[in-house]
């Protein structure tokens, strides 16, 4: 019997069998549109099967970019081995991705009701609070998760840890709350790396691959991991609704996974540092790190999480001018929406990401969010000391 492959080993290798087949080294990039059609019969019936949802059907070709891309499909083939899902289904971005799983919950149930345990990314709160979708939601803490959920409910949103203030939230409780509703779980902070949901119950694994799957700031794109199920109810999203990923972006991050564990890992080893330095300085209120004994009460860090992870968020003692004094100072940290890049990013997150949020549910005008990337840790916390000072 082979012994199952290491973490690091499966991120390097996944998605690319076969290569040695093309006499390769590196996955080619397939940047057709459309594709010649072997057999009438055949590729109609291949045609129908994937806007079904399903895969090519053998000798029947991919026939339309639109429905299948084999640059693609790898990234997908490697993301779903490192969440430990069938399959996996990308989007052209992380809020397509949320909007078909959202769109997939109401098809396969008939239900329009969805349960959403904030603190969300801003785009997915704004969307569960608007009519586009006609959805119902209701927002609740994770102790009322069970109560909320109503005979109608098709899904439950949670997001751990949380954006911008890292809380976690306990998954298994979660899925064994919301009983036979799905549950998605937003696993962009975490990554595979750190955390896997669908170990936990959870039935559809939600990445904005932007941030640390890509993790150099060059493609935008979403991904869910799933059942085949739930991943052939993605695909009948994608095909009508057109939100494919460009295969170049899926090269881009397919390429990411190889490097993704030492990334997580360096960046998680900064913060770690940083965060308690900030814990300590008379300028920070707070700081918010799941690395933290105060930030993480249920000990969900290595029971759940396999580490806190690289962002940490911090509550100005000056209020919003003093965040937003910091974020205008820095000189090595970029100024910047979006995280789990290569370089060290810090937002106001109330001004920006979370603006769209009611009033009553956005983040406090103190608090700014920081990702950090690869720089050494002392230039990294030189820079915030002389934005602080």
């Amino acid at each position: 019997m082979t012994q199952p492959l290491h973490f690091d080993s499966i991120a390097t290798h996944a998605g690319r069998s076969g290569l040695a087949e093309h006499g390769v080294h590196v996955p080619p990039i397939d940047l057709s549109t459309t594709n010649p059609v072997p057999d009438l019969d055949a590729s109609g019936l291949s045609y129908e099967t994937m806007a079904g949802g399903g895969r090519p059907v053998p000798g029947g070709g991919n026939v339309y970019a639109r429905l299948w891309n084999p640059t693609v499909a790898r990234f997908e083939e490697g993301l779903a081995a490192l969440e430990g899902t069938d399959e996996a289904v990308a989007f052209s971005s992380g809020m397509a991705a949320m909007t078909a799983v959202i769109l997939a919950a109401k098809s396969e149930s008939g239900g329009r009701h969805v349960v959403a345990v904030r603190p969300l990314y801003g785009g997915t709160d704004h969307l569960l609070g608007s009519p586009l979708l006609d959805v119902e939601t209701t927002y609740c803490t994770p102790e009322e998760v069970g109560s909320a959920v109503r005979p109608d409910t098709c899904l439950v949103v949670v997001e751990t840890p949380g954006n911008p203030t890292l809380e976690l939230v306990d998954i298994a409780a979660i899925t064994a709350a919301a009983g036979s509703v799905p549950v998605v779980v937003d696993n962009t902070f975490a990554t595979p790396v750190l955390q896997n949901p669908a170990r936990l119950g959870a039935a559809l694994v939600l990445h904005s691959a932007t941030k640390f799957i890509g993790g150099h700031g060059d493609a935008i794109a979403g991904v869910v991991a799933a059942s085949t199920p739930w991943a052939e109810a993605l695909r009948r999203v994608r095909a009508i609704t057109g939100s494919l990923l460009h295969p170049l972006a899926g090269y881009l991050l397919h390429r990411g996974l190889a490097t993704l564990p030492l990334r997580v890992r360096a960046g998680q080893a900064g913060a770690d540092k940083l965060a308690g330095w900030a814990s300590e300085h008379p300028a920070i209120a707070e700081v918010f790190y799941p690395g933290l004994p105060e930030c993480d009460p249920a000990g969900l860090v290595g029971r759940q999480m396999r580490g806190p992870g690289a962002m940490f968020a911090l509550r100005l003692s000056g209020g919003y001018d003093a965040a937003a004094h910091l974020v205008s100072s820095v000189r090595l940290f970029e100024h910047a929406v979006s995280l789990g890049g290569v370089t060290s990013l810090i937002s106001h997150p109330a001004s920006l990401t979370h603006r769209p949020v009611p009033a009553d549910a956005r983040p406090a005008a103190d608090i700014v969010r920081v990702s950090i990337g690869l720089e050494d840790v002392e230039d990294l916390r030189a820079d915030l000391a002389q934005a602080l000072a």
